[in-house]
């Protein structure tokens, strides 16, 4: 399994259009890839799951990969939370 941790930068938290983009992104790969913030988690290929979630601006995300693309997986999950979040 791989990991990272990330905190969010975008006031607006994980809204409507990053959690789309975040679920396409997800989606793209084999492995199961979880979304953990506090004591909440989801399905990162799940946008319910995901806007269920309610991460707000400044929280801290665990996003997990586990699975055989769980390198590359977490790898652009990275640069998409990055770029987008």
């Amino acid at each position: 399994m791989k990991k990272f941790s990330y905190k969010i930068k975008d006031e607006a938290g994980i809204h409507a259009r990053p959690a789309g983009l975040l679920v396409k992104t997800a989606g793209k790969f084999q492995s199961e890839i979880k979304l953990l913030c506090g004591d909440k988690s989801a399905d990162a290929k799940r946008l319910f799951a995901v806007m269920g979630m309610g991460v707000k601006y400044n929280s801290d995300v665990t996003v997990t990969a586990e699975g055989t693309d769980e390198e590359i997986a977490v790898s652009e999950l990275e640069s998409f939370f990055e770029e987008n979040l």
